[in-house]
């Protein structure tokens, strides 16, 4: 589960860096406005990916990391005020981040131990 969601972040992050032109140009903000909040969420993405993936972060770690992860969903939906097609990708993030989540329980339970 862990390599799963810290891969969905990752990419999430690349495509939220990606959406930071698309903002100036698209959405007639400013760079100074759009590349701070874009950088911030996409920094975000970067270190819930980072505290998901750590081993050493126990089951109350992961479990906070995971409900961060879940709100860094909502605020990338968020974003779609600003870039309309941010709408449909946050969706699409979030259905990777739960099949995520629900896939990597299934598989460890599975797991021998």
């Amino acid at each position: 589960m862990r390599r799963l969601c810290a891969t969905v972040l990752i990419f999430e992050a690349i495509v939220i860096g990606l959406a930071i032109p698309v903002a100036v140009r698209v959405g007639h903000l400013s760079a100074g406005s759009a590349g701070p909040a874009g950088g911030a969420l996409a920094g975000a993405a970067v270190l819930v990916a980072i505290a998901v993936s750590l081993r050493s972060t126990g089951r109350p770690g992961l479990r906070i990391a995971l409900v961060t992860g879940s709100i860094l969903q909502l605020a990338m939906i968020a974003s779609g005020v600003v870039v309309p097609v941010m709408y449909g990708l946050g969706v699409i993030f979030g259905a990777l981040w739960t099949v995520a989540i629900l896939l990597g329980r299934s598989a460890e339970r599975a797991a021998p131990r």
